[in-house]
């Protein structure tokens, strides 16, 4: 394909599109826009990102205090804007990675030519489902033990799962909590040997085998307990105060399975050490593309590394 030279084209074509507004897009906007590359970032069905589903941030450095998950978002929005990026809400509906430049449609029907794109959609958590599960988000219900257990130190929590990650983060939790339930809705844990052994011979941990969640308990503070139904139709309540889902994550790539080269669980493949995708031009950063981290700090990395990748590709481009 005959190299294009992109600073001719400004005109009609961006530089850089990021599709995605957590802490993986706006770090890649706030570096694409200092880089002088004008970015234009869509926010998506939920500006900031799945962090804002959760209240404090204690992880993230910088914030011996913690930080509002919601301020921390503004900021980096405010920071992006600073340095001349674009930010504008609604999605991306449609894309085109056949040819370049690249085609992107809005939900509002408006066509952008894009020179590079990053991705930077996120992955959503799986949840059981249940009204009262949406009810309690943010206040007791959690999909993310390293983001929120700190909040439950010394108090007893549930975890729903029987995987590797369920067992992991059970694990975690019981150096943090008094209590460990496990919801397990079989018989048998479905995690490797190794984290079934862990799990098992942690004295605070207990398995609930064969239940299944009916029902998230709470009050006007947040979560109180939950109603479980056994397999032997035995209806029982536990008091907990937290609530944690550890049935799995799906990546936000439908839109771009058809263009990209993804794993067997849909997460879009970089090459090693990088934002780089199967199609040149293209990249992922954050959640879309991580399936084992998962944590702000480690998004934000991954969308300095996107954005530094556009930058090159760009430049390369322009020598051709």
């Amino acid at each position: 394909m005959q190299a294009t030279n992109y600073e001719a084209l400004m005109d009609n074509i961006r530089k850089c599109v990021i599709i995605g507004s957590g802490p993986a897009g706006f770090t890649a906007a706030i570096y694409t826009a200092r880089a002088g590359m004008s970015p234009l970032l869509y926010e998506g069905p939920e500006a900031g990102g799945q962090l804002t589903t959760t209240t404090t941030v204690e992880n993230y450095p910088g914030f011996p205090g913690g930080v509002d998950a919601n301020t921390l978002m503004a900021s980096m929005k405010t920071q992006a804007e600073s340095f001349g990026a674009e930010i504008r809400s609604g999605r991306i509906m449609e894309v085109d990675f056949g040819k370049r430049p690249f085609t992107l449609k809005d939900d509002k029907g408006r066509i952008e030519l894009a020179a590079t794109v990053i991705i930077a959609t996120g992955a959503s958590a799986r949840y059981l489902g249940l009204p009262s599960e949406q009810k309690f988000k943010g206040l007791g219900v959690s999909a993310c033990a390293t983001c929120d257990g700190f909040f439950y130190r010394g108090k007893d929590v549930a975890v729903v799962g029987g995987g590797d990650t369920a067992c992991e983060e059970a694990v975690y939790l019981s150096n943090i909590c008094r209590k460990v339930y496990m919801i397990v809705r079989r018989d048998v844990l479905r995690a490797s040997k190794a984290m079934q052994d862990k799990v098992k011979s942690t004295a605070n941990i207990e398995i609930l085998w064969k239940c299944n969640t009916e029902e998230v308990l709470g009050d006007a503070s947040g979560v109180t307990g939950a109603r479980l139904l056994h397999a032997d139709g035995k209806v029982f309540d536990i008091s907990v105060d937290g609530f944690f889902l550890a049935i799995g994550h799906h990546p936000n790539s439908e839109l771009f399975s058809k263009w990209l080269e993804t794993d067997p669980n849909g997460y879009i493949i970089a090459e090693k050490g990088s934002a780089i995708t199967s199609v040149p031009g293209v990249f992922a950063a954050g959640d879309v593309r991580d399936p084992r981290y998962r944590q702000a700090i480690t998004a934000a990395a991954s969308g300095c590394q996107a954005a530094l990748d556009a930058e090159k590709f760009l430049a390369e481009e322009d020598t051709k």
